[in-house]
């Protein structure tokens, strides 16, 4: 199974955060699951680091490509199909990284493991 992982779940995966849903972190462990993190994630926890908004336990540079080949999670790019998606979703949720991942997720046909029950107001499959 494919699986996009929302910012936040995919922090507290590698993070060890027992904010992760426990169905969700069995899924993510799965072997055979592929994980997807989006680019939409890992430039969102760029711009949030820089701005000093969100704290590593490592720079950047060092954690993210690290926990990225140690858990073989595949970057999801961002595609002109998935911004034709997004051009069409309703307003119901109005932060752009969210948005992204919600174009995504329909496009690719993914479920996406999120605890922001403000995704249930699209048409997709929300884990958590």
């Amino acid at each position: 199974m494919r699986l996009l992982l929302d910012t936040h779940a995919f922090l507290w995966f590698i993070n060890g955060d027992k904010k992760l849903s426990q169905q969700s972190r069995l899924l993510i462990q799965e072997t055979d699951n592929e994980i997807l993190i989006s680019v939409a994630t890992l430039w969102e926890i760029a711009i949030k680091t820089s701005q000093k908004k969100l704290e590593l336990s490592q720079p950047f540079d060092i954690l993210i490509p690290r926990e990225l080949a140690n858990n073989k999670f595949t970057q999801l790019p961002i595609v002109v199909n998935h911004l034709i998606q997004l051009g069409n979703l309703p307003f119901h949720h109005r932060d752009p990284f969210d948005r992204i991942l919600i174009a995504q997720s329909q496009f690719e046909q993914v479920p996406l493991i999120s605890r922001d029950s403000e995704f249930d107001n699209y048409e997709l499959e929300r884990i958590w």
